[in-house]
Order: C-alpha cells, then structure tokens, then sequence
C-alpha cells in the first residue's frame, strides 16, 4: 500500500501514520509519501505556507478560493488537475519502484492526481480515495479513481452522485488508544485539579498550526462562567506564549498523549472539524463547533452538527448553554457519546485488503 498524504497541518499526516501502522499489524507493506514533496520547483512548500498564512492571518482570502474552488456547487470551475500533474512523473516512477497493489490518497490535491494518472492510463494499480471530510468538496472527487471511502453515509451519497466509483462508509481512523482506557487522564486530571480546583477543563483546539479565532476572549468566557479554558496551541509558538499569559487559562504546546486528555476533559471546542475532532469522538468526549476556520472548517462542523455528532455555539452564550448540556450523566451527553462512538464503523486497511 502506497499512502499519499500531504504536510498541511497535522491530520492527514496521523491518518497516513496510523493506516501504515494498521498494515503493517495485518501483514502488509505500507509506505507513506508526500504529495507536496512530489510537486517540483518547491511549489509544495509554497503551497503549504500560504495555505498556512491565509488560515491564520487572512481567512476571508482563504473563504473566497473555498467558495471559488473547492464547495460543492454547479457550473465550471477550476480544477486542481493542472496543479497535480506536475508531481505525475515522480508518483508513477514511486509506484514503478516500490510496486504497491493499491494508491491511498488521504488529500485531495492527491486525490486529483491519482484520478488524473488513473483516467490516463498511466497509473497502473488501482487507486482508493480515503474522503477524511465530512463536508465533501469538489476537489476530493475525480472520476478515475477506483474507490471512495468516507467517514458518513451522508458524504457517501454525495461521492456516489458525483463519481460511478464504488463508494463505502468506513467511519474516521483513529489509533486504538483513544477507544479505550486512557492511562494518562489521571495525570491530567491531577494536573488541572491542582491548577483551578472544582473547574471542569474545557479543550479549545487551535490545530498544529495554532489557528484560531480569539482563543483568548474564549478563554476568558469559559474561565468566567466557572470553566477552566484549556487551550491547545500545537507548534505556534506564538499562541502559546499569548495564552500561557491568561491567567485563568492552561496552555499547552504540543500534546503527546491526546488520548489522556481528552478522557480527562468535559468537552472539546473544535474549529475544524478534523482529526481532534474525531479523537474526542472515538474517546467519548463531547464536540461543540465555534468559531469555526473558514472554508472546509465552517463547512465540516456545520455538516457534524447537522449529523448530531456535536452541537453548534454560534456566540457566546450558546457555547455555554452547549456546555452545560453535555454535563456528564445527563441524556444527552450518553447521546452524544453514543452517536460518537458508532461512527467507527470498518477498518479502513480490511476495506481495502478485501478489494
């Protein structure tokens, strides 16, 4: 198995890692590349930092080539072929070397080309797309590729009315520590305990590239309704001295043990829609979207809210209503963790072992 990912922040990358893990724990080879590697004259790296720039410092730049490029809708539109045919030749001379049975795209960018080298006969294995969105967009889509594969029925639906590829709900992917005992919540738990006692922690995610909106005002919202505002920065170092200065906030830098702190939270406040989001899902821990990155991230946690698998805080005071809903023991906190929980549906690696 060849798995193509891409270096834009952190999810597609933990996806690609924990699919090579489960292979190689089933038997097979798997090798991981990057397609952002694969594009010449450095255009990866420069695509990796815009994209990085305009999340963080310029959203509406990045909302208007969303809706330009990317969400689902009619008429003609840019495609992303042109781009990804460039890094053509070094995917069919990385496949000619290793020769896999199978190419994995777990972005769209690689999904494009895949499709691409697929419709013109210059791929030679088949090709899978795992849709790692919950809201589909366009670009993840091309008719050569042999397979989708998606986290809900609902973005199933939608592949199959865009693509004549088979398509199968296998639900997220993620390591098996978050769908069982966490062994390091108790040391979180003590942590925070010590540091605001009888205040539930709360986990405000920025993602690996610390992009969020106003994370500080959210922290001094939770912090003055009795919560305590745990803030993940991931490698935004910037973030992270800005936040380690709020007095009534935890600020953490990069996290290794999620599975840990997430059991040892009340809730999660997600921006995205990825793959924290999915971690808190496989770990019982309930989801609430606010503030949300634009473009995919708006789309993605309207679409979770939509499916029930979190709740939506357009403001303040509906964040913590949301809160206060999700109380542990409550109906509907057993709801939330149980619709969570019933996402993880197929392997993803047996899907594609079995083809």
């Amino acid at each position: 198995m060849l798995i193509v990912s891409a270096s834009m922040g952190a999810g597609h990358d933990t996806v690609a890692g924990e699919l090579a893990r489960r292979a190689a724990a089933q038997g097979h080879e798997a090798r991981v590349t990057d397609v952002l590697r694969l594009l010449p004259y450095g255009l990866g790296t420069g695509l990796r930092r815009g994209y990085r720039a305009s999340v963080r410092h310029l959203p509406w730049v990045y909302a208007g080539v969303y809706g330009a490029l990317l969400r689902e809708g009619h008429g003609p539109r840019p495609s992303g072929v042109p781009l990804a045919r460039l890094a053509g030749d070094r995917l069919t001379e990385l496949v000619d070397r290793l020769d896999p049975d199978v190419v994995v795209s777990v972005f769209h960018l690689a999904a494009q080309l895949t499709g691409h080298l697929r419709e013109r006969g210059a791929l030679r294995v088949p090709s899978a797309v795992f849709l790692l969105d919950f809201a589909v967009h366009r670009q993840w889509l091309h008719p050569g590729n042999d397979r989708y594969l998606c986290l809900t029925d609902a973005a199933a639906a939608q592949v199959r009315r865009a693509v004549a590829a088979p398509v199968v709900t296998t639900g997220p992917v993620v390591a098996p520590a978050f769908r069982g005992p966490a062994p390091g919540a108790d040391r979180w738990r003590e942590r925070f305990a010590a540091r605001a006692p009888g205040r539930p922690p709360v986990l405000l995610s920025a993602g690996a590239w610390g992009a969020a909106s106003r994370p500080a005002a959210t922290a001094r919202l939770l912090a003055a309704a009795g919560w305590l505002p745990v803030v993940l920065c991931g490698r935004d170092e910037r973030l992270f001295a800005r936040m380690s200065r709020e007095p009534a906030a935890v600020a953490l830098d990069w996290v290794d043990d999620m599975p840990g702190l997430l059991a040892a939270c009340h809730a999660l406040v997600d921006n995205a829609a990825g793959q924290t989001a999915v971690q808190a899902l496989a770990s019982g821990l309930p989801v609430i979207g606010h503030r949300p990155l634009p473009g995919h991230g708006a789309d993605g946690v309207r679409r979770m809210a939509g499916l029930g698998l979190s709740a939506l805080a357009p403001d303040g005071p509906a964040l913590l209503a949301a809160l206060d809903a999700v109380r542990e023991g409550g109906r509907e906190h057993a709801d939330r963790v149980a619709r969570g929980r019933a996402l993880f549906r197929r392997d993803v690696v047996e899907c594609l072992a079995e083809w």
